[in-house]
């Protein structure tokens, strides 16, 4: 797989292609890129613009994290039931306190 071009390449790449003074197919040679791959950036550009309709890059790069957070409160609900069921089928909840046991109020007097 070929290296990542930085973001300030791809920009003029495609803009040099939007000038439309040479053809896609020539400027993605001399660039030592595929024609898809320019076409591909410049379909990316035109959803970023709002020229045409899509995800754009920040609402993409959104999703990927959103469904990874999503994958992780899922692992952790599993991990949840899983020691709530061996807690309960054990029954090895935590007991009260022997403090919290004694009557209230104290059966001590508070005199003066």
């Amino acid at each position: 797989m070929p290296a990542a071009k930085p973001p300030e390449f791809r920009r003029r790449a495609v803009d040099l292609a939007r000038a439309g003074e040479q053809p896609v197919a020539k400027i993605a040679k001399d660039l030592g890129i595929s024609e898809s791959c320019l076409r591909r950036w410049m379909d990316a550009d035109d959803v970023d613009a709002g020229r045409k309709e899509g995800l754009t890059s920040a609402e993409r790069r959104e999703l990927v994290e959103l469904r990874r957070q999503t994958r992780v409160q899922a692992m952790e609900i599993e991990i949840l039931k899983r020691a709530s069921a061996y807690f309960a089928r054990e029954n090895i909840l935590p007991k009260l306190s022997s403090r919290w046991s004694v009557s209230w109020p104290s059966t001590t007097s508070l005199s003066r």
